[in-house]
């Protein structure tokens, strides 16, 4: 079988075929040879020769010739190095920067950033950090969006849905007016939100511990106290002891339908202090929002959803929540929603700079000088990272397992024998 040849084709259209990545380098090493001998006239010829062949830059391919080496090997194109700014934020930031975000809860960059300042100083009064003049000044320059991109791994790596146990209340709450999210006139301190979380880890049977939470809607100072269970005796008693708690005086209250909040030791308590005393509308936890939102960042993310049914569990929940208080008031920035813009389907929510509930209060104008006064001798004396390294402490002894009798038992119904129908 006789082969024929292919026709010859211009000596421009062979040149614009790209060759291959191995046969460049072939070419570069059997040039590099001539090119180190050649003459400077005849150097430029095969540079010309070789730009055409390999379609590189000129200099490029100069380089490499330069760069290539007697060696069996093929010659490696040397790379070139990627332009561009240096890093700004290096290792001893990042390092910095994840420190002080574990110290915080792991907050977002927006509730982060505004608070840095004030932070960095609390940590760095107490000893817990030390920070070189660089590091700290681009800690105190960055911005919620370039922390959020340096967490965004660490974040990532840190990637749980509760049930109601509330009860509807008797006819008494139709003497109880309804308030809803719309009708709160945030401006004030002194108006809460409260209600109960249930710690029945999934089985509601027996008596089991409840948290007692309270919220102010004006400044988003939060207490949380735990009880025995939901009885009235035992939320009326809490609620009397935690209202002095607050740095203000408290003007009214706004609960759910629950028989524990509706009845009348508790309207006639509210009647005899002059306060205020509201209700949601059934089945509507919107009405509540600003309570339902602290049942799960302050108390589920803290005690998790586990059953707590024993006196020594209830004494630790309250040892954990003396020092949450503490560490969520006075160093967990909080953002409040200022409007709502709807474009077509597109609905845009717009929130306030992050401020802590401490920094709320000093800057509200309906609280006197002189709790203000007592709050910031507190707020110097606090260490944020051993708050959180007590409360870390209090969290892993709750975990495990109790070494003294429940409340009460469970009263489980023994299960129906599954009979199976013979065949006949």
């Amino acid at each position: 079988m006789s082969r024929t040849r292919a026709p010859d084709l211009p000596h421009e259209e062979v040149l614009a075929v790209p060759l291959p990545f191995k046969e460049r380098q072939a070419v570069l090493k059997e040039l590099a040879e001539r090119y180190r001998k050649a003459p400077k006239g005849e150097k430029g010829r095969l540079l010309d020769e070789a730009q055409k062949l390999l379609r590189l830059n000129r200099n490029y391919i100069a380089r490499a010739l330069r760069r290539t080496r007697r060696s069996s090997k093929p010659p490696r194109l040397p790379r070139l190095q990627l332009r561009g700014r240096p890093p700004k934020y290096g290792m001893s930031v990042k390092q910095a920067l994840v420190r002080i975000w574990a110290i915080m809860g792991y907050a977002s960059g927006k509730r982060l950033a505004p608070f840095m300042g004030e932070l960095v100083l609390a940590l760095e009064r107490h000893g817990e950090i030390s920070l070189s003049p660089d590091v700290r000044e681009l800690l105190l320059t960055m911005s919620a969006a370039t922390i959020d991109r340096l967490l965004a791994s660490d974040r990532k790596r840190l990637e749980i849905k509760g049930r109601s146990g509330t009860r509807p209340g008797s006819l008494l709450k139709h003497g109880v007016p309804i308030r809803t999210f719309a009708d709160w006139e945030d401006g004030r301190p002194g108006f809460l939100e409260i209600d109960l979380v249930s710690h029945d880890g999934g089985n509601p049977g027996g008596e089991f511990c409840q948290t007692l939470d309270m919220t102010d809607v004006a400044t988003a100072w939060t207490e949380t106290v735990a009880i025995r269970n939901k009885a009235q005796r035992w939320v009326f008693a809490a609620l009397k002891d935690k209202l002095g708690s607050f740095p203000f005086p408290i003007l009214g209250l706004d609960s759910d339908n629950g028989s524990e909040f509706i009845n009348h030791q508790l309207i006639e308590y509210c009647l005899q202090h002059e306060l205020t005393f509201t209700r949601s509308r059934p089945e509507r936890k919107n009405d509540n929002c600003y309570v339902e939102q602290k049942n799960w960042a302050i108390v589920r993310k803290a005690v998790g959803y586990r059953r707590y049914d024993t006196p020594s569990r209830l004494a630790l929940l309250n040892e954990l929540y003396a020092n949450l208080r503490l560490y969520t008031n006075f160093f967990q920035p909080t953002q409040k929603l200022v409007g709502k813009e709807r474009h077509g389907a597109k609905l845009t929510r717009h929130y306030d700079t992050a401020k802590t509930p401490y920094q709320r209060v000093l800057a509200s104008d309906a609280i006197a000088a002189a709790a203000k006064e007592r709050l910031t001798a507190l707020f110097l004396t606090l260490n944020p990272a051993a708050l959180q390294r007590e409360i870390h402490r209090l969290q892993s002894e709750l975990m495990e397992p109790a070494k003294d009798e429940p409340f009460s038992p469970l009263t489980q119904k023994p299960r129906r024998p599954i009979v199976l129908n013979p065949r006949p």
